[in-house]
């Protein structure tokens, strides 16, 4: 996960594309004229930029159609991110856990 955490971050830094990947959580597979219908303030080529940084994140694939491409996110991605999240909660919980111990037995010896 280390390698790729660097661009999946840089993609879910960015509002609109936090915005798009739930959209196609939620409904997918979409175009990017789909999409720039449902979002009047951001041109069709505004919403391919946005999916392209998501694509090359591993975040969503594109799936050729005909002559439309259609995008779907790549629940892989997200639950790897799911599972390097979980850890890292892990850590600080055991971190605070023991901080918790620390100060309560400081405090009882006192």
């Amino acid at each position: 996960m280390k390698e790729r955490q660097q661009p999946i971050f840089t993609a879910l830094a960015d509002p609109m594309r936090r915005t798009l990947l739930v959209n196609l959580v939620e409904s997918s597979p979409k175009t990017a004229t789909q999409l720039a219908q449902e979002y009047a303030d951001i041109t069709r080529q505004g919403i391919l930029k946005h999916l392209q940084i998501l694509e090359t994140a591993g975040l969503v694939a594109v799936h050729q159609q005909g002559r439309e491409k259609r995008y779907t996110p790549t629940l892989d991605t997200l639950n790897e991110l799911e599972q390097w999240i979980k850890a890292l909660t892990t850590k600080w919980d055991e971190r605070l856990l023991r901080l918790k111990t620390f100060v309560e037995n400081a405090e009882s010896s006192e």
